[in-house]
């Protein structure tokens, strides 16, 4: 009875995770976890926990490797170690997840810090079914420097801007700004800088376009955007 109720927790558990497995790294399959070494997705590629999506710093959150699936963790989604057949059986650190699925073990969440909500969208997720998407840089008040990222107004979202730092691996926006009501301003072009604003009220945000086809490009996107009309069928990807 004890070997068919852990069967069946296995089981359970590679349901639960088979999905997210197989989608965010498909160069290892689930059956190969703990017995092949996987591909590592590189720590410049990522700007936030892969699983908690808690963006990562120099101090508090840091880097680390799934040796199991080669997602990069914080240290708390990290925490569990399992012997990995492919390191002769050593006790590596994995992932939460890599961990319920080789183990067969049940981990408690902590609802506290599993912050759900509207960011909680992946950028290569929702960058693939966009009205527009590409890099952009959000000037700060003095118009002298800011973030540069990567900006996606999905599909099934025109109304909202998503930002993102990473365009592929980020799976959580770090911002967003909801587009209706705002007015598109076209500022005058000087020293080759494609400049335009979004204002509404006191609140304005300058951004900065590589090309002015690419400003223009956005500013029509995002004037229907902010007038409510936009129609999924008008997709305009960009990838760069």
């Amino acid at each position: 009875q004890d070997a068919i109720d852990r069967k069946e927790k296995r089981s359970e558990s590679f349901k639960m995770v088979v999905r997210g497995l197989e989608k965010g790294n498909p160069t290892l399959k689930t059956e190969e976890l703990g017995c092949r070494a996987p591909q590592w997705v590189r720590d410049n590629l990522v700007t936030m926990c892969m699983r908690c999506k808690e963006p990562f710093n120099a101090i508090m959150r840091r880097r680390h490797h799934c040796r199991a699936c080669g997602y990069v963790v914080c240290a708390r989604c990290s925490e569990h170690k399992v012997k990995l057949q492919y390191d002769g059986n050593r006790l590596n650190r994995v992932c939460q997840e890599c961990y319920v699925f080789l183990m067969g073990h049940v981990v408690l969440e902590d609802q506290e810090w599993k912050h759900k909500g509207i960011l909680e969208k992946g950028a290569a997720e929702i960058s693939g079914r966009s009205l527009l998407c590409s890099s952009l840089q959000l000037l700060d008040k003095n118009g002298k420097g800011g973030m540069r990222g990567w900006f996606v107004i999905p599909w099934d979202d025109p109304l909202v801007l998503y930002i993102y730092a990473a365009p592929q691996q980020d799976v959580r926006a770090h911002t967003s700004i909801p587009l209706l009501g705002y007015q598109v301003r076209d500022l005058p072009q000087g020293k080759a800088q494609h400049l335009f604003q979004l204002a509404q009220s006191q609140q304005v945000y300058t951004f900065l376009a590589d090309t002015e086809e690419l400003k223009q490009r956005w500013m029509r996107i995002m004037a229907r955007c902010a007038a409510g009309i936009i129609h999924p069928e008008e997709s305009e990807d960009v990838d760069s």
